[in-house]
């Protein structure tokens, strides 16, 4: 597992991507296009999640913070999966009983720039993945 830092969940698993891999053998080149739609979907996804909090759309912040797991967890991103997860939880949970207009630009200020930059490690990481497979 790659990690940059000790205590935190790791940036990526290889593990998932080695399995897509095998799963995929018999289509050449098929997991690097999964791995590449990924990378190139990340910055829409987190724009798309950045609007919706900071607009107060909770319906639409919930979409796109579902999109962000569920894309994460499917390519082995861990930690942004897991942020993706914990931003979920607090939008079930301060969302749904409060203002949206109110709490969501909060959650956006609390988690957003954390969100991004993971990101972007992971981006990185996948990135470098791609060209060493």
């Amino acid at each position: 597992m790659v990690q940059d830092d000790a205590d935190a969940v790791p940036l990526l698993d290889p593990a998932v991507l080695d399995r897509l891999r095998t799963e995929l053998e018999d289509d050449d080149g098929v997991w690097k296009v999964f791995v590449q739609n990924f990378i190139e979907y990340l910055p829409h996804r987190t724009e798309k999640l950045r609007l919706t909090l900071t607009t107060g759309d909770l319906a639409g912040a919930m979409d796109a913070v579902l999109s962000l797991k569920t894309s994460s967890q499917m390519v082995g991103a861990e930690r942004l999966a897991g942020l993706a997860m914990e931003l979920e939880r607090a939008l079930r949970h301060e969302g749904i009983d409060n203002e949206p207009a109110r709490v969501l630009p909060r959650l956006a200020a609390d988690r957003l720039r954390q969100i991004i930059r993971c990101a972007r490690q992971t981006t990185n990481i996948l990135q470098k993945y791609l060209h060493s497979g």
